[in-house]
């Protein structure tokens, strides 16, 4: 992947890990698209920086993706490069309080809007130089967490999508899966200065150093998410289960 001279899109650029993606990335000489529901955000995210701008998207949503293909197509043809981490969380998952509906949200947003904007994005992108879409998974949909069944399941779906997706563009896109392991971001309450969590800058810092060391990889793999990655290879699925059961 290249990481500079790009035009890019980062959904869920407005907080957490694709704002701070966004940044270094707008750093390094790219110009930026953040897109996402809140307009808002947005605004704070690109305030007092050239080059940047800002995309009204509801990736949970068709028509939503649909208008924001066609200004994207009108106003930035030279887009080459997306981030997709658009994506929610909830601890009132199935078995805490929530129901069939809070999964299909979760499953909506988390999955399914990767894949509608994904697919959305490969007729303005495709065979361009340097195209590349990056797809952010986590290190739950290798080994899930008990306590977020949909968002844990919804994770591996988007690894299966990006396995499926790097073989069908192969030689047109290039695609890059980031599983984050657990992050001190505002995905649920409180989570920013949860003890055990790895520090937004220092997980930034990590994955921007994996791209310049290895652009060709198609994982881009922080040392806290090896052992969930690795998991099921090492024979410790049963025993990451446990720990994270206690959660």
């Amino acid at each position: 992947m290249k990481l500079t001279g790009n035009t890019m899109l980062v959904t869920g650029g407005g907080s957490g890990i694709g704002q701070a993606l966004a940044w270094r990335f707008h750093d390094l000489g790219n110009t930026v698209i953040v897109a996402g529901r809140g307009v808002a955000r947005l605004g704070e995210t690109i305030k007092g920086r050239a080059n940047m701008h800002a995309l009204a998207l509801d990736v949970g949503d068709n028509g939503s993706v649909a208008a924001a293909m066609d200004l994207l197509k009108l106003d930035f043809p030279a887009l080459n490069t997306a981030i997709l981490s658009a994506g929610i969380m909830t601890w009132q998952e199935l078995g805490r309080g929530g129901d069939i509906g809070t999964a299909e949200e979760v499953v909506n947003i988390n999955l399914l809007g990767t894949m509608r904007t994904a697919e959305a994005l490969i007729p303005l992108i495709a065979g361009k130089p340097n195209a590349a879409i990056c797809t952010v998974s986590s290190g739950l949909g290798f080994v899930p967490l008990p306590a977020a069944p949909a968002y844990s399941a919804s994770k591996a779906g988007v690894h299966s999508y990006s396995l499926s997706l790097r073989q069908r563009l192969k030689g047109q896109v290039e695609v890059i899966e980031i599983p984050p392991p657990a992050v001190r971001t505002g995905l649920t309450p409180g989570q920013e200065t949860r003890e055990g969590y790895m520090p937004l800058d220092a997980y930034i810092d990590e994955t921007m150093a994996n791209f310049e060391r290895e652009p060709g990889a198609q994982e881009n793999l922080v040392a806290n998410v090896l052992p969930l990655r690795f998991a099921e290879k090492n024979g410790t699925v049963a025993e990451m289960l446990d720990h994270l059961g206690s959660f």
